[in-house]
């Protein structure tokens, strides 16, 4: 089980687009149901940063989101809606409820 955390802010005229894609891959991760994915994203006070957090649950370890069209599309252009680029980080689990 690998759980990781990806962190990003992006330019004030980008919130809107951004927001956009990810609720596109939630749409999507409804209409689908993926085995062995739990993911959360949350926008922070100041309207542009972004983290997205995964747990990964699958048999072989690879991530269903990396296979939702929606989640491409959202990642196709990351860079050029970003003031500061995503960085991932591997979470370790101490504790959690219902996550």
């Amino acid at each position: 089980m690998k759980k990781v955390m990806v962190r990003y802010k992006v330019k004030p005229a980008q919130a809107d687009e951004n927001q956009r894609l990810v609720e596109q891959v939630y749409a999507e991760l409804q209409r689908n149901s993926p085995a062995g994915l739990r993911y959360a994203t949350f926008k922070q006070d100041d309207g542009v940063s972004f983290v997205h957090i995964a747990s990964i649950e699958t048999e072989n370890g690879d991530n269903p989101l990396s296979q939702l069209p929606t989640f491409k599309a959202f990642q196709a252009q990351i860079k050029e809606r970003c003031a500061e680029p995503p960085v991932v980080t591997d979470l370790e689990e101490i504790g959690s409820y219902h996550f």
